[in-house]
């Protein structure tokens, strides 16, 4: 057992694939020889050479062409767009090509591509740099959804994206590169559309991804000492989504509360709304209820930024109101 940062977590995850499977490549600006702009590929050159990990041009288009060609050829690349705001240069490539290509030729031609970006705010990037963009790739069907809380996930989660067939987009959370945690020693093998209880409770569920999800810890041992015992659940996978612990929870506590970092209009937590109010209507007891950063761009300040994004002062407030109510 090691202690990682989830920045190292993203590179031994990726090393993991590379040792395994030598199909495996990287591909993306600065990836190779300065260990990528958020330190996340450091070594990896060392390793596996300039044939497997490649530097490319400052070209959004570029990187996601290469890596589409070379998935539909043979191998199995990861591709990196720094900043997931980038993906806005590229979307076509995502939607209309990386997405559709196996049902378009019906199963003739596979997509197994992993695209990797830094997501979400928290650093003071301003609004181009900050953006959390789960709910706008979860829109579109033929890609796979990922985001994980935690370096033992970074891990499991890489290796399960890279041995899938479709294209899955991976994004780490930027506001989470420093943080530790505990990873188990040898290989490391998660499963794509499985959420996990984070923590036990019986009075309410709160549904996180990323950043959210320590937040939303945070926020339930502090609700813990008001009398409120909340359960916490890590989504980590949009696409697949594991419904059904969710539900299950929801069955059990009575209330659903989701956590997002996403702006409000057409956030994830609005479909998991949705669901449960589908499936386990009767089992509410009372609204749905959504926390998540207003629809305005990410301001840079630090102060505006903090008001902006749910801390954990405003996850303990909106939930002790709600269960009041």
């Amino acid at each position: 057992m090691a202690q990682l940062t989830y920045r190292d977590a993203v590179a031994r995850g990726i090393a993991q694939e590379m040792r395994s499977d030598e199909r495996v490549v990287l591909v993306g600006e600065d990836v190779a020889g300065s260990g990528g702009v958020f330190k996340t590929t450091v070594g990896l050159l060392d390793q596996f050479g300039p044939r497997r990990v490649i530097d490319t041009p400052i070209s959004e288009q570029a990187i996601l062409g290469a890596a589409m060609g070379a998935a539909m050829t043979g191998l199995r690349p990861i591709a990196e767009i720094m900043f997931s705001d980038f993906f806005a240069v590229c979307w076509d490539l995502v939607v209309n090509q990386m997405a559709k290509t196996r049902y378009m030729t019906n199963g003739q031609v596979t997509i197994p591509l992993v695209v990797k970006s830094g997501n979400g705010g928290a650093l003071r990037f301003g609004a181009q740099h900050s953006q959390s963009i789960e709910n706008w790739a979860m829109a579109v069907p033929g890609i796979k959804v990922v985001t994980p809380s935690c370096p033992e996930d970074v891990v499991g989660l890489m290796a399960a994206a890279v041995r899938s067939d479709d294209p899955v987009l991976f994004f780490e959370h930027k506001g989470l590169y420093a943080s530790k945690g505990e990873v188990p020693d040898g290989v490391i093998e998660d499963v794509l559309g499985t959420a996990k209880v984070r923590r036990s409770g019986d009075d309410a569920t709160i549904a996180a991804l990323g950043l959210m999800v320590p937040r939303a810890l945070a926020a339930a041992e502090q609700l813990a000492e008001r009398g409120i015992s909340c359960e916490v659940i890590d989504v980590r996978s949009l696409i697949p989504l594991d419904a059904r612990t969710i539900l299950e929870s929801v069955g059990r506590t009575g209330r659903l509360f989701t956590v997002e970092e996403n702006p409000r209009a057409l956030g994830w937590g609005a479909e998991l709304a949705s669901i449960v109010s589908d499936e386990a209507f009767w089992d509410l007891d009372g609204p749905v209820v959504r926390i998540t950063t207003p629809h305005v761009p990410l301001p840079s300040a630090d102060s505006l930024e903090d008001l902006v994004i749910p801390s954990v002062d405003r996850i303990v407030t909106d939930i002790e109101k709600a269960m009041q109510a």
